[in-house]
């Protein structure tokens, strides 16, 4: 499949906010992913502009709502849109939502205070919930519905199934028909049906992951972005496999395994279902330095490795202020998306989001997302290299006497120069 050239979407300054869709054309016989339609009007930006294109697709701001309970129907992705967010990724599909049955309560929260507290600010946040267990249907007329209304939005839809290529297929098939304007796959829920081979099972299998993603980008003709999980050694290793195989981007990081936590009252572990409970994904504030690291990883990887003008980085962990946000696109992140954030501050966190961005960018006199983007990046090394740059600034900055040490060293040569290099400025 040919990758998008962004010297064809550069041109021109998109601050409108709203506009470049992707257009998948059939090109000799063959699928090609090139080709959009354009709907944005240029316009004078007079402050920061927080506009990105990535992967041919223009989003107003680089927030974008996670795939999850925030994108679970119609009425809530429009009121993503409605709010402002950059774009929307629905909450995960599959072709038989008959098999995807949740349980409550389904949720555990994690305080800044002793176990078993009511009180204290949320810092961790765990879920068991099961990908969309709406009927597949219901779910492609309402994305349907969402384009008609917001044409010059960015809608993509997360996919999941089981190992099967038929099944990747009819899926990938009857979500484009819809008009989202990218896919990104869940390669990456850490808990239900791993018996299927779905979801982490994949992402933690680079073998399988392969294979997976071929089939995936042989039949896309939409952008497609692979959900890398963090419950892995190295994360930057199937995160090379997913791109080589045809993805155009990558987005990390999905939730980590976790249990939350013990009711020391109950002796019960939480969430409790009947008494019960199963390990779950954790999220929330108290992942952000994890994240970091994670996408730290994926992007020293992609720009070794790959052109970082056609393929994109989509950060995700932990996001509640727009600091958090600029920390991502600072290591390379070209979006950042939110999930447990909204769940816990709103759809209206993406102005919180975007003031606090720009805050960040005329402090330092950035212009655009681009200004700045990576600029974090270099300043990464090893160990070894850190023992090396500690010795030799230590070595430099012996060579440079600032001043007489101590009487002994009195020469008399020179005597005025040595008594001014003792005084203060």
């Amino acid at each position: 499949m040919a990758s998008l050239s962004m010297t064809q979407i550069r041109a021109g300054n998109w601050s409108s906010g709203f506009g470049l869709n992707w257009a998948g054309k059939v090109q000799g016989g063959s699928r090609s992913r090139v080709g959009f339609k354009v709907f944005a009007s240029e316009t004078q930006a007079t402050e920061p502009d927080l506009s990105v294109t990535v992967n041919g697709l223009h989003m107003p701001n680089p927030f974008v709502i996670g795939s999850g309970p925030p994108g679970t129907n119609y009425t809530v992705m429009k009121r993503a849109f409605d709010e402002g967010w950059g774009a929307v990724i629905a909450k995960t599909v599959s072709l038989d939502a008959a098999k995807v049955i949740n349980v409550t309560p389904r949720y555990a929260r994690l305080r800044a205070s002793a176990n078993g507290s009511a009180k204290g600010e949320i810092i961790g946040w765990e879920n068991i919930e099961l990908i969309s267990d709406r009927p597949l249907e219901t779910m492609l007329k309402e994305f349907k519905q969402l384009k008609e209304e917001y044409p010059d939005r960015i809608l993509i839809g997360s996919i999941m199934e089981e190992y099967n290529k038929a099944a990747w297929e009819e899926l990938i098939d009857r979500v484009e028909q819809t008009g989202v304007d990218a896919l990104e796959i869940n390669f990456s829920c850490p808990h239900g049906m791993p018996e299927r081979k779905m979801g982490a099972a994949v992402g933690q299998d680079c073998a399988l992951l392969e294979e997976v993603c071929g089939w995936i980008n042989a039949k896309a003709t939409i952008p497609v972005w692979a959900k890398m999980t963090p419950n892995i050694t190295d994360i930057s290793q199937p995160a090379r496999v997913a791109l080589s195989s045809g993805s155009e981007g990558v987005s990390a990081i999905n939730t980590i395994m976790s249990v939350m936590g013990i009711n020391l009252n109950t002796l019960r572990p939480e969430p409790c279902v009947e008494g019960y409970s199963t390990p779950g994904g954790y999220s929330a504030r108290a992942v952000h330095p994890i994240a970091l690291g994670k996408v730290m990883s994926i992007a020293k990887m992609m720009k070794s490795e790959f052109d970082s003008e056609n393929y994109s980085l989509s950060a995700i962990g932990g996001v509640e202020t727009g600091g958090d946000a600029a920390e991502f696109i600072l290591l390379g992140a070209n979006t950042v998306q939110v999930c447990t954030g909204v769940m816990m501050h709103g759809y209206g966190l993406v102005n919180k989001l975007c003031l606090e961005l720009k805050d960040f960018m005329k402090k330092h006199n950035f212009t655009s997302i681009e200004d700045f983007r990576g600029a974090s990046l270099e300043y990464f090394t090893t160990h070894t290299e850190l023992v090396r740059r500690q010795q030799e600034a230590i070595q430099k900055r012996k060579a440079i006497k600032k001043g007489l040490q101590s009487d002994k060293d009195w020469t008399g040569d020179g005597f005025v120069k040595e008594s001014e290099s003792m005084v203060s400025n």
